[in-house]
């Protein structure tokens, strides 16, 4: 089991919600402290992210709407893991369509849970150099609305410490690649 599950026992499982991307459900479980409760849980397949480094040393991130926080936000790019499709497969195919950079040397960062408290989702965090643009890149899906944007290691931390809009899965894979940046 990933990450250290110790599963509950199952009492009564309802699906209340099949989307596109997440399923939503309530569950009845038995915890393994032996209690007992309903809990609500986002299902979710997991993400994929690149923090790309350009032969110059700069990161490329996307400035990009998202509806539920009614604004644009920073963030590295990424995506979700499409059924059957390794984390990798999903990031190489992300990064193209969301930067128009092609990535030649990968490097698994790790992985790590973005909200416990009620989603599964994991993000597995990659390192993606040796960078190159593409000439034609793939084009976007309708729903995105994204600016590429570029910063040195240091502008982007400070950004951070600013309380700019920065997710907290593109902070978390800043802080695991910091010491490969140079």
């Amino acid at each position: 089991m990933p990450l250290g599950r110790e599963l509950p026992q199952l009492l009564k499982q309802r699906l209340l919600f099949k989307g596109r991307k997440f399923n939503f459900e309530v569950n009845r479980l038995r915890l393994p402290n032996k209690a007992e409760g309903e809990w609500e849980c986002i299902r979710h397949p997991g993400g994929a992210l690149a923090v790309p480094v350009t032969p110059e040393g700069k990161l490329i991130l996307v400035r990009q709407y998202r509806f539920a926080v009614q604004g644009r936000i920073l963030e590295f790019p990424a995506g979700t893991v499409e059924p059957g499709e390794e984390p990798q497969e999903t990031i190489r195919r992300e990064i193209e369509e969301e930067t128009g950079y092609r990535a030649n040397k990968w490097e698994k960062l790790g992985e790590f849970f973005i909200a416990p408290g009620y989603s599964d989702e994991i993000i597995y965090a990659f390192l993606a150099q040796d960078l190159e643009k593409l000439d034609t890149p793939p084009e976007q899906e309708e729903d995105e609305d994204i600016e590429t944007v570029f910063f040195t290691p240091e502008e982007l931390e400070e950004a951070i410490l600013d309380g700019q809009a920065i997710d907290a899965k593109s902070i978390s894979s800043f802080m695991l690649a910091r010491p490969f940046l140079v």
